[in-house]
């Protein structure tokens, strides 16, 4: 098999990650584990961890066998490209998962020789996860690809790469939906249990339902944005046009420059941690740009590759991804962090009890939807001029706007090392507390602790983000799959009721996970098996509906009902997620800003006022916010699936 440049690049740079990954991992679990005190309740959080994941991984499986086996009537490379789909993705979170809550311990336990320790072993723990994540996807796809198109059809590449993207996207909404669901659930009864149990309680719930729900999703969206670029590429240029490979390259490139930023967190004088975590990204953009004009002016000198761009041109559509990316990180901080006027508004609003406090976070998470879909169309509109869509070619603008996505989706390394840090020192400083440590470990795993959770609502506005721009890029492949063009007329009724019943998905969809964590923790008391048991019950419809919808909508309405349906779940999905999200941030950040002393501080009717509206946000959060997401994915990738049986 003779593999091109770039194939052999995106895969080296893809080991690369997974290589880095597991060294990071070597050094955390090199180190000491720390007292007995601090083993016992390690301990307990790792069995809880992983009962979930076997069971949740359990589950994954009998669903994804019944897929496969429906999805050879498509073709064996579209089935086996969902398979390693689902293994690469079951395997980076469970790797990851495995390092992180082997860590927790030993960042209480670094913590006793300074804070500086403390901060390097939790971020490479999150390290590990972050860079497994990116080089599994990278590779994953970059690996598929050379091996259907060795050994198969070009029809067989396309259906591979398409099955690959969907097992991802089944792993991510398993993660995302049952883990968030009994997560919530899990901490719901520990709060009522003794101190060790509700340390373990809210541990486990973290880890099951947030760890490894945003490395399954931050997964599916490097999948996600990487074929539907490199389809959007043959559909635009050919399948023999090296352009078809251009999306690997730029995603090898962002990883390269991840595995550099990840060396840059470490505590300067200012000892200011979040600052500390969001120089990876910086460097990260700054290294991965520099590499990215290179790599364009290297790439359209090459004989093959259609002059479709100037060098100017595809290395700003690209790059636009990564401003892009550090905008919606921007405006995620401005929206939920307690220095800024979101949150400061609903904890003076607590003042006046829960009610107050909750009707201040929704109106913060509706408002905060602004920016973040203002970001969103400038990420579809400045690549697609970029790429000379306004100019009449509207192909290349749309595979500029994937080239987009891929390059802000290939940040996730970065993006969910930090997310990782985060879960591993909050449970470090349970551990610590639980433990009796001496106060100034407990004083260091704190100040981890609350950069940990300030960052968290910024990396799941980046996921929103991300996946959203990968979904359009999906969208504009699916525009691509017939031979006449597709025309949504919006006099047309069937467009018009496609694009109600998609816009009715994220409602239905959203109703469904906020009642499962109601009803769960309301019927579970203080069982957490039956609480795990039953999140898997409740939340079978929300696997079951994205992927039976658009097969309803398709083959009854047409592919323009199916295109409505597309639009109006995009819409009004990611107007949901953001709210979501942001809200759900917003509603944290003004607890922990009265518990700073503001408003009377911890013991105030005030803060009891916040604890209630924690609780509200964290439900949209990270039950129903963050699982809209993968949720519209699925459905996209269902629909380009079938598009070929609807021409």
């Amino acid at each position: 098999m003779n593999m091109s440049n770039i194939v052999v690049f995106a895969l080296g740079s893809g080991a690369a990650g997974i290589a880095c990954a597991l060294l990071n991992a070597g050094g955390v679990l090199r180190r000491s584990a720390g007292s007995p005190d601090v083993q016992a309740v390690a301990k307990a959080i790792q069995e809880g961890t992983g009962a979930f994941v076997k069971r949740q991984y359990l589950a994954v499986a009998v669903v994804g066998s019944l897929l496969a086996l429906a999805l050879t009537k498509l073709g064996a490379w579209t089935a086996n490209g969902f398979i390693a789909g689902v293994v690469a993705s079951a395997l980076a979170g469970y790797v990851g998962l495995a390092v992180s809550v082997r860590a927790e311990a030993r960042i209480a336990d670094a913590a006793g020789a300074g804070l500086g320790a403390a901060l390097s072993t939790a971020f490479r723990s999150g390290t590990a996860m972050g860079l497994l994540v990116a080089g599994l996807a990278l590779s994953a796809v970059a690996g598929y690809y050379a091996l259907a198109l060795s050994m198969g059809t070009p029809d067989d590449v396309h259906g591979g790469l398409l099955g690959l993207a969907l097992g991802g996207s089944l792993m991510s909404v398993f993660a995302r939906t049952v883990g968030g669901v009994w997560a919530k659930a899990v901490g719901g009864f520990s709060r009522q249990e003794a101190d060790e149990a509700a340390a373990v309680g809210e541990s486990v719930g973290a880890n099951a339902g947030h760890a490894a729900g945003t490395a399954a999703d931050v997964f599916e969206t490097i999948t996600l944005a990487l074929v539907a670029a490199m389809l959007l590429a043959r559909s635009v240029f050919g399948a023999d046009s090296p352009w078809v490979e251009f999306p690997l390259l730029v995603a090898g490139l962002v990883l390269a420059a991840s595995l550099a930023g990840a060396c840059f967190v470490r505590l300067g004088r200012s000892r200011y941690l979040v600052g500390a975590l969001y120089r990876s990204v910086v460097v990260t953009m700054i290294l991965a740009g520099v590499g990215l004009y290179y790599a364009s002016e290297w790439f359209l000198g090459l004989p093959a590759a259609q002059p479709a761009f100037s060098v100017l041109n595809l290395f700003s559509a690209a790059c636009t991804g990564l401003v892009l990316a550090g905008l919606n990180i921007a405006a995620a901080e401005y929206h939920t962090s307690k220095s800024f006027g979101f949150a400061r508004r609903i904890a003076a609003a607590s003042r006046g009890g829960p009610a107050t406090n909750v009707v201040a976070g929704l109106a913060a998470g509706l408002k905060s939807t602004g920016w973040s879909i203002a970001i969103l169309c400038a990420a579809f509109l400045g690549p697609y001029s970029l790429g000379g869509g306004f100019s009449g070619h509207e192909g290349t603008g749309l595979f500029a706007v994937g080239l987009a996505a891929v390059a802000m989706a290939s940040l996730g390394g970065v993006m969910v090392a930090i997310d990782g840090y985060g879960i591993a020192a909050e449970a470090a400083h349970r551990i610590a507390e639980t433990a009796g440590l001496p106060d100034e470990v407990r004083q260091a795993t704190a100040s981890l602790d609350a950069a940990g959770r300030a960052t968290r609502p910024v990396v799941q506005g980046y996921a929103v983000g991300a996946g959203g721009l990968a979904m359009l890029a999906l969208f504009a492949e699916y525009s691509k799959c017939f031979s006449v063009p597709l025309a949504l007329n919006l006099s047309d009724p069937v467009v018009l009721t496609g694009l109600f019943a998609g816009g009715l998905m994220p409602y239905l969809l959203g109703s469904v996970s906020l009642g499962a964590v109601g009803s769960v923790s309301g019927e579970t008391g203080r069982r957490a098996d039956a609480a795990m048991r039953a999140a898997f019950k409740r939340t079978l419809i929300l696997v079951l509906v994205p992927l039976t919808v658009p097969l309803l909508v398709g083959f009854g309405g047409g592919r323009e009902a199916l295109g409505g349906m597309l639009v109006g779940a995009i819409v009004t999905g990611l107007f949901q997620a953001f709210a979501m999200s942001s809200g759900g941030g917003a509603w944290d950040s003004a607890r922990r800003y009265i518990e700073d002393g503001m408003y009377g501080g911890s013991d105030s009717e005030a803060h009891r006022a916040a604890l209630t509206g924690d609780r509200v946000g964290t439900a949209c959060k990270e039950a129903a916010g963050s699982a809209l997401n993968p949720l519209i994915k699925l459905m996209g990738l269902v629909s380009v699936l079938i598009a070929p049986l609807l021409a």
